[in-house]
């Protein structure tokens, strides 16, 4: 077992110990994600991939908070942050803007990019080395920048 999943199942056993339903129904709901994509691939998750299950549950909480503000659904928000703040936890440490800069930098310096038409190779490279630590909508977006000033 990963040491992310290991970590993940102490914590739901604490929650349930702690009697804790909220947290606890967060933890489920990402340790069913993980069991259903193990079983998709017919393989044992490495943390990696266990952060990129973490990453796309977050990205879709982000969606249906702007959905449920748009409803006026206050209380959904507050729902749906919770479980933000929960899976925020499993994530690693977030880069700063300087450091995805100088890493975006890098990758293109590194793979000899010289127009946006390199976007999808810097992009490929980035992925990797990103994920889970920056938001790769914004990486992108930077990556334009930098493309199109090269």
């Amino acid at each position: 077992m990963s040491v992310l999943k290991h970590r993940i199942n102490e914590d739901m056993k604490a929650a349930l110990r702690a009697r804790e339903s909220p947290r606890l129904g967060a933890i489920r709901l990402l340790m069913a994600a993980v069991k259903q994509r193990e079983v998709d691939e017919r393989k044992e998750l490495s943390d990696d991939e266990v952060v990129s299950v973490i990453d796309k549950m977050l990205k879709q909480r982000r969606d249906s908070i702007f959905q449920y503000q748009a409803a006026g659904r206050q209380d959904l928000v507050e729902a749906e942050q919770f479980e933000i703040s929960v899976l925020q936890a499993y994530m690693p440490e977030s880069l700063s803007g300087d450091e995805v800069r100088e890493t975006v930098v890098a990758a293109v310096r590194e793979c000899g990019a010289s127009g946006p038409q390199d976007m999808g190779r810097v992009m490929a490279l980035l992925k990797p080395r990103l994920a889970g630590r920056a938001d790769m909508a914004l990486v992108s977006g930077l990556v334009k920048k930098v493309l199109s000033s090269a």
